[in-house]
């Protein structure tokens, strides 16, 4: 499962309307590869969670199966 895939699946298990969800992915320069997340207005608050909590968990999750891949990672989430 690469890591638009895994990003796609936990965003689709969190949100109330997951037909909505969808994941670009684009690569800097760098080799970072930046993922960006859009979901339906009503369920933005369920991905970032109260404080941020959840957002920052998601990012830890993906740099971490970026990091067994030697590979570098982020997230973003579109407005």
């Amino acid at each position: 499962m690469g890591m638009k895939e895994l990003l796609e699946y936990v965003a689709k298990n969190l949100v109330e309307h997951p037909e909505s969800v969808t994941v670009t992915e684009d690569t800097r320069d760098d080799g970072e590869l930046v993922l960006t997340l859009r979901v339906a207005d009503g369920d933005i608050g369920m991905i970032i969670g109260r404080g941020g909590r959840i957002i920052r968990e998601i990012r830890t999750l993906l740099r971490a199966a970026a990091a067994r891949a030697n590979k570098r990672v982020s997230v973003e989430v579109a407005d």
